[in-house]
């Protein structure tokens, strides 16, 4: 691979080497969420702050915050999973020009992200592969995927963690909904909404006596594969698992 890759990406996707946007060009804008699989089973959530108050020291929990690749056999219930789908992608608000407020930032409101689940260990949950619809909050359990864990698992390098955890989060960008607005540099824009998705799952999970292990080294083909997505229209950015503590 060319070394100089990512400095070529930089300097492409400066503005002052942008085209214009498909916005200024008049092109359609697109959905705020992918329609869902014809087969998919729509489940009901708890509501995403139904949990009730958590008193927490911030400064303390944010000193606290660690990543955690070991869980106990203790399962999720639904409501702490409904927190930590609230808390990551939740949707606030839609506005009358088709925007949607979210609990986490996102460059110009584009949220970019659909939410797959890989469940192990949720109460009420059967294992296997979903997705959240976060317009509705509610969950959809995609049909096809019994050998998920294991496809994942080795997709992640076959880091264990993914293999033991209660729930494991990956987050798949749909890119044009920020290179709508953004043009080329609507792609940097991606990872930096990752991230902030990320450190949401990782605090909140801190108050329910949970760990999160961020995961960025996975095999991308592999991860897109077990998810059914083309690599390039949509393609994951960034996993977590996340389990109880010991």
């Amino acid at each position: 691979m060319d070394k100089k890759t990512g400095i070529e990406f930089i300097q492409s996707t400066k503005n002052a080497n942008l085209g214009e946007s498909p916005q200024k060009n008049g092109e359609p804008k697109p959905p705020v969420e992918i329609s869902l699989e014809s087969e998919a089973e729509v489940i009901d959530l708890p509501p995403g702050r139904g949990i009730g108050e958590i008193n927490v020291d911030f400064p303390e929990l944010v000193e606290k915050r660690e990543s955690l690749r070991k869980y106990t056999g203790t399962p999720l219930t639904m409501q702490e999973l409904s927190l930590l789908l609230w808390g990551t992608q939740g949707v606030k608000a839609q506005t009358a020009r088709e925007l949607t407020k979210r609990t986490v930032p996102s460059a110009g409101s584009r949220h970019p992200f659909e939410t797959y689940l890989l469940v192990n260990n949720v109460e009420g949950l059967t294992p296997g592969l979903y997705r959240y619809l976060a317009v509705d909050h509610k969950l959809a359990r995609l049909p096809g995927h019994e050998n998920i864990n294991h496809m994942l698992t080795e997709a992640c390098l076959k880091q264990q963690h993914v293999k033991n955890s209660a729930v494991t989060f990956a987050w798949a960008a749909v890119p044009q909904r920020t290179v709508w607005r953004y043009a080329q540099r609507g792609y940097r824009y991606l990872y930096l909404d990752a991230g902030h998705a990320c450190q949401n799952l990782y605090l909140l999970a801190e108050t329910i006596d949970c760990g999160v292990c961020a995961i960025a080294a996975f095999d991308d083909d592999l991860v897109n594969q077990a998810l059914d997505l083309d690599g390039e229209n949509r393609f994951v950015i960034y996993l977590a698992s996340l389990g109880k503590r010991k």
